[in-house]
């Protein structure tokens, strides 16, 4: 499988306290009709550590019961627990997932070595590709190149979502495991030239609310057409900025609320965004021509 393109790290709507699954059910069918490549239930962005395990699986069924093979669907199963990463893989497994994203354990920061077996572990447990999601911010831990190296030695490590914003990382990881090893930016601000590095797509926040500038950006890259690539990437820059100006994933559940995709909605500790912050995103979504 290619992973390439445009992917959305999918929100997960709320209303008076329970999944919306209407609401987040149109949001992927919608998701699919703008273009997007593939879809990620149930990461950062659609606050998984607010799930319960039932709410986890759910989602993600949700998603794959919509998708029906017209996106791919790369399902959060990550744990700072390698047994409950196992069991939410093997779930993502027998719905349908076509593969998982594996955050670094967070909190309980592991070595190298511990990283190695975690993933080693997981992979062993099921037959989904995976893919290593390294984040050092919030998990504080980052996977070292060449412990990405060992782990692509095995034949269902399929790639990285890297959110580390280190734009020499894609050409270094290039050069380590190959370019068949699939290179996604996991910061959208970077897309661009995290692309021109090596890199074959993003998993992104921005693409909640802009699906088709983000699928069409990455198909005028794919296609050579870089100034318009150049045009979409920096019309999308300030909504980037302004969606990542309070934790995520507050302010885009603000802007989907905008567009009518459910509701801003969040779960504690996260609260909605301050006033200054949504009127950044406004002003942004009416520049990027999404709002009038």
């Amino acid at each position: 499988m290619r992973f390439i393109g445009s992917y959305t790290a999918l929100i997960t709507p709320f209303r008076d306290g329970k999944v919306d699954e209407q609401a987040f059910q149109k949001l992927v069918d919608w998701q699919i009709n703008e273009g997007t490549n593939g879809l990620v239930p149930c990461g950062t962005t659609g606050e998984s550590p607010t799930l319960s395990h039932d709410e986890h699986r759910r989602v993600v069924e949700l998603c794959i019961e919509v998708a029906k093979g017209r996106a791919v669907v790369v399902a959060g199963a990550g744990s700072n627990s390698t047994a409950e990463a196992i069991s939410l893989t093997q779930h993502a497994q027998k719905a349908g997932a076509d593969a998982v994203l594996i955050v670094t354990p967070y909190y309980n920061k592991p070595t190298q070595a511990g990283l190695y077996a975690h993933y080693r572990a997981i992979h062993d447990a099921s037959d989904l590709p995976i893919i290593i999601y390294n984040i050092p911010a919030r998990s504080v831990v980052d996977m070292s190149i060449e412990t990405m190296k060992r782990l692509a030695e095995l034949p269902r490590i399929a790639g990285v979502k890297d959110a580390t914003a280190d734009l020499a990382r894609p050409l270094r990881t290039k050069l380590a495991i190959g370019p068949a090893f699939a290179q996604l930016s996991g910061e959208d601000i970077t897309a661009i030239p995290f692309l021109a590095q090596g890199g074959h797509g993003c998993i992104s926040v921005t693409s909640n609310i802009a699906p088709r500038l983000c699928a069409e950006m990455h198909d005028a890259w794919r296609a050579g057409e870089f100034a318009t690539a150049e045009r979409i990437n920096d019309l999308l820059a300030p909504l980037h900025d302004a969606l990542f100006a309070e934790t995520s994933p507050g302010p885009v559940k603000y802007a989907a609320s905008l567009l009518g995709l459910g509701t801003s909605d969040l779960r504690l500790p996260l609260v909605g965004p301050g006033d200054a912050t949504k009127a950044l995103v406004t002003a942004a979504m009416q520049r990027a021509g999404l709002l009038r």
